[in-house]
């Protein structure tokens, strides 16, 4: 096994560590995987959950957006919002996780 030298940049506390490439190429793709399940979980929740299974007790709250409960809110518009905030910060996410791993394209 081949053994390199990287440099850690943001995140790593330390100096140079001495890492194999596929122990790092494991711990990217694991930190990949880690936040596309949490994005994941979080859009199944907004859009089914709130949306689908919860709409009704959300229609029993007194919140009240665009002059409709919150259940049906959430089934037009706030599934929709939050699957491209999830986007954007997913994209932030990666871009940070890359410079860490130094597989930036910069």
């Amino acid at each position: 096994m081949l053994a390199v030298h990287c440099v850690p940049t943001e995140g790593f506390s330390g100096g140079v560590e001495s890492m194999t490439n596929e122990h790092s190429a494991a711990a990217y793709w694991s930190a990949n995987l880690r936040i596309i399940t949490i994005c994941m979980v979080i859009w199944a929740l907004v859009s089914v959950g709130f949306g689908i299974v919860l709409r009704p007790l959300l229609a029993m709250l007194p919140i009240t957006i665009g002059g409709t409960d919150l259940g049906f809110w959430f089934a037009q518009q706030g599934s929709i919002l939050t699957f491209i905030a999830l986007i954007f910060y997913y994209t932030w996410y990666m871009n940070r996780l890359d410079r860490r791993f130094g597989v930036d394209e910069q």
